[in-house]
């Protein structure tokens, strides 16, 4: 129950940052994108906080010899840039680029009740059915 718990408050957490940010906003998020018109480099101050406070936590927290709710940490063990690391990070950007929202910056807009948001959260839980139904089909052959 506990880790139930840390996960909600932990997502409120996130989801209130990106709320108070603007990144529910894909017009924020697509004028990041725009360096020859309405460039607002906002996210990148976004992204820049986010990747300051990770790095402080990591440096502290992997310290320990484990989180404090689970008995290790699941770190990746992939260490080498592949042709799936570039591919789903070609088709992140692409997504990210024609509809605004980053993945987590589309569940907290969620609330906002748009039709637009419903669809980019339900074609992104359909891309990782898909990407996973490939995956297992790839490990059987």
């Amino acid at each position: 129950m506990a880790r139930i718990l840390s996960t909600l408050i932990i997502g409120l957490i996130f989801g209130s940052g990106i709320a108070l940010s603007g990144m529910i906003n894909p017009a924020k998020v697509l004028n990041f994108f725009d360096f020859t018109g309405t460039w607002d480099p906002s996210l990148a101050f976004v992204m820049g906080g986010a990747l300051i406070v990770t790095s402080i936590g990591y440096f502290f927290i992997l310290k320990r010899p484990a989180p404090l709710l689970d008995i290790s940490f699941h770190l990746p063990l992939k260490q080498q840039i592949d042709r799936p690391l570039i591919v789903g990070s070609g088709i992140f950007g692409i997504g990210w680029g024609i509809g605004g929202f980053c993945p987590g910056g589309s569940i907290p807009a969620l609330g906002l009740m748009q039709t637009d948001v419903y669809i980019l959260v339900g074609s992104m839980l359909m891309g990782i059915l898909i990407a996973r139904i490939m995956r297992r089909k790839m490990q059987c052959h």
